[in-house]
């Protein structure tokens, strides 16, 4: 009875926490933050920095990019905006004048400007297309600021920050604003030091299972020691037998590459056909073994026709990473968040070389080979622990083949049969002595 008290206790604490974020254990501190900083505030008007950070490491965000989104709490109006801009001005009739406000929408959808916007409009850390970085990849480029100058009626000290934040990116809910200590800004050559008058964050966090339904990448595995290659399981992805499913034989083109799209708007996948129909499928091949060394090879292989993955990443859980000797191809870090357990690594494409992983084709695919040391007492190639126990493509886990299907090796079964026999011949002489 006690037993049962205490799981409906732990149910009923992990039914109250909300549904809307995720917790990911490879990286327990990920979240996207909007820092909202009140720099100036006037009964008729107030300067505002708006900051994203993706405090993530190896989820990015990628083209079409961040489109930040919320409620004002009253009939505020942004008169100016540099640094980002809205999608919309909205109905401003209730002004008049030669200058209207830049936004008068009630819900404002904000959008980074693209590189190479005019420089009046420009602020520090603006105009990357909404793209942000991951802060392993590159951490000069996970941020992005921009400023407005709003309308308000109320002093500073009653100012009351929106409501109902959006990124306008699948898989991330954000949670309502904190006020946290004054930001601090350097000026004139960092001499000296300014403050915000008030400082408010927002956590944005992740969660797969509110980005897609159904997952987004497979795994398959081959070694040298067996002739066997284990496909991605069956319907990793989706269904091919299902009438709503999209895909293409290889070697055709859809007729949705032919229809413009908004650029602002991600294509929905089609896939090449197969039983996985995954997007996207990572290969690990057991490709060598030597004396204190044994090697790797991974392939990423993009089945989606309709998009290009532009600094794509690979996260890969295996018990002799903390042995790595070399990485070839890619580049590779450790994700070692509890100290004393390195068995997690990243990697990722180098710049202008293979950091797009370009739609299906014979070039859709990126391949990488890693040499791994033999440690004494942990090594071995039995019951599949040459093979990943967890691998992530952009952040999304993978469907891993069953570990009763891995490629085993040739002797264990001689093995088994040698057992087998031996056994029924000590009971034969057994039975014979009796």
């Amino acid at each position: 009875m006690r037993v049962i008290l205490v799981l409906i206790f732990f149910y009923s604490v992990i039914s109250s926490i909300s549904p809307l974020y995720g917790f990911d254990p490879l990286d327990p501190h990920a979240n996207i933050t909007i820092k909202w900083d009140l720099m100036q505030s006037t009964p008729d008007a107030s300067d505002v920095r708006v900051s994203l950070f993706n405090f993530q490491l190896y989820r990015h965000i990628d083209q079409p990019g961040w489109r930040m989104s919320w409620d004002w709490t009253g009939d505020e109006v942004i008169w100016n905006m540099w640094g980002a801009e809205t999608t919309e001005q909205g109905n401003c009739t209730k002004f008049s004048g030669t200058q209207l406000p830049y936004c008068c929408e009630k819900s404002p959808v904000i959008i980074d400007l693209m590189p190479g916007a005019p420089y009046n409009l420009q602020t520090a850390n603006c105009c990357k297309g909404g793209v942000l970085s991951s802060m392993t990849q590159d951490i000069s480029k996970f941020g992005a600021t921009f400023q407005m100058n709003v309308a308000a009626s109320t002093n500073s000290s009653d100012f009351v920050l929106p409501h109902n934040f959006t990124l306008g990116l699948p898989g991330y809910s954000c949670g309502g604003p904190f006020e946290v200590a004054p930001s601090k800004f350097f000026v004139d050559g960092s001499r000296r030091r300014t403050q915000a008058l008030r400082t408010w964050n927002v956590t944005c966090a992740y969660s797969q299972f509110l980005a897609s339904s159904n997952p987004t990448c497979c795994v398959s595995l081959s070694a040298f020691y067996n002739n066997t290659i284990v496909p991605c399981p069956k319907c990793s992805c989706n269904c091919q037998e299902l009438s709503h499913t999209k895909c293409v034989k290889p070697g055709e083109t859809p007729s949705l590459l032919r229809q413009k799209h908004d650029p602002n708007e991600e294509p929905p996948p089609v896939v090449i056909c197969s039983q996985h129909m995954c997007p996207i499928r990572v290969h690990w091949h057991v490709k060598q073994s030597y004396r204190e060394y044994w090697r790797v090879k991974m392939t990423v292989t993009n089945l989606n026709v309709m998009k290009n993955y532009s600094n794509w990443n690979l996260v890969v859980l295996h018990p002799n990473l903390e042995s790595l000797a070399q990485a070839f191809s890619f580049n590779y870090r450790a994700l070692d968040q509890y100290g004393y357990i390195n068995d997690t690594g990243m990697l990722w494409g180098i710049r202008d070389y293979n950091d797009v992983l370009l739609q299906a084709g014979d070039k859709g695919n990126v391949q990488t080979e890693m040499i791994l040391h033999k440690d004494p007492g942990t090594f071995t190639f039995r019951e599949g622990w040459a093979f990943p126990r967890r691998i992530l493509f952009n952040g999304d886990e993978c469907v891993m083949p069953l570990p009763d299907d891995y490629p085993r090796l040739p002797n264990s079964g001689h093995s088994a049969l040698a057992s087998s026999f031996t056994f029924l011949l000590s009971l034969l002489v057994l039975t014979t002595i009796i």
